[in-house]
């Protein structure tokens, strides 16, 4: 964050020539946000600023939050999701007040992002987009900026696990039903194939999210 206060300026050849300062959070005013999406997370205890000699306020605070975000899973594995990180301030008016503005491009974030995010997990992270937009609330406006995220899910595991052995025994299936086999012993294997079958369903539903209304075609076939 960084912000201006006027009232907070000095010259400093009057002051040893101490160009900046670090001083508490509360020494002065700070500009109260909180992200709209936020569920639970840790509150960072870098509560300092370093102040400016021109008045300018500089912030930096890491925080550790998770977020509610609405998953559309109709392609999973091969699915990709956008999730919304929308920071706020409902105390001071948009129009006379308090307006927030993003200081870097979404082609800057996404480069700063792509080189923080070192796990390899699930997700792929893709694309960061910016919005900046006025909130109406009791006929007044609040200004709101908000990260749209985009992420493509990893497929690997789910193909592994889920789609080949499925596509194996169907393969299989159709195989033995056209086969020369005895009646005896295509029964037997019709047997072990719904066996395995219902084990990958079983399987299935412990992999698929539940946060979505409509299930995958992985799901319903």
């Amino acid at each position: 964050q960084e912000w201006q206060n006027p009232f907070a300026t000095w010259d400093p050849w009057d002051f040893c020539n101490i160009s900046e300062i670090v001083l508490p959070m509360d020494t002065y005013w700070s500009p109260p946000i909180f992200i709209l999406e936020r569920v639970n997370g840790q509150d960072p205890e870098l509560n300092y600023v370093v102040l400016m000699h021109n008045g300018t306020f500089n912030s930096t605070r890491p925080y550790q939050v998770t977020l509610t975000c609405s998953l559309v899973i109709f392609k999973f594995p091969f699915d990709t999701q956008m999730c919304n990180l929308s920071i706020a301030s409902f105390l001071y008016p948009a129009v006379t007040d308090f307006v927030m503005k993003t200081r870097r491009t979404p082609a800057e974030i996404v480069r700063d992002s792509k080189s923080l995010i070192l796990t390899d997990g699930e997700w792929k992270f893709t694309n960061v987009s910016i919005m900046e937009f006025t909130e109406m609330m009791d006929d007044k406006g609040f200004s709101v900026v908000t990260y749209v995220i985009s992420m493509d899910r990893r497929p690997t595991l789910y193909i592994l696990n889920l789609i080949l052995p499925t596509c194996a025994l169907y393969l299989l299936d159709m195989a033995v039903l056209f086969g020369p086999s005895s009646l005896e012993e295509k029964i037997n294997f019709q047997i072990a194939i719904i066996l395995g079958s219902s084990m990958l369903a079983v399987i299935l539903n412990n992999s698929l999210p539940t946060s979505s209304n409509k299930p995958p075609i992985i799901g319903t076939h």
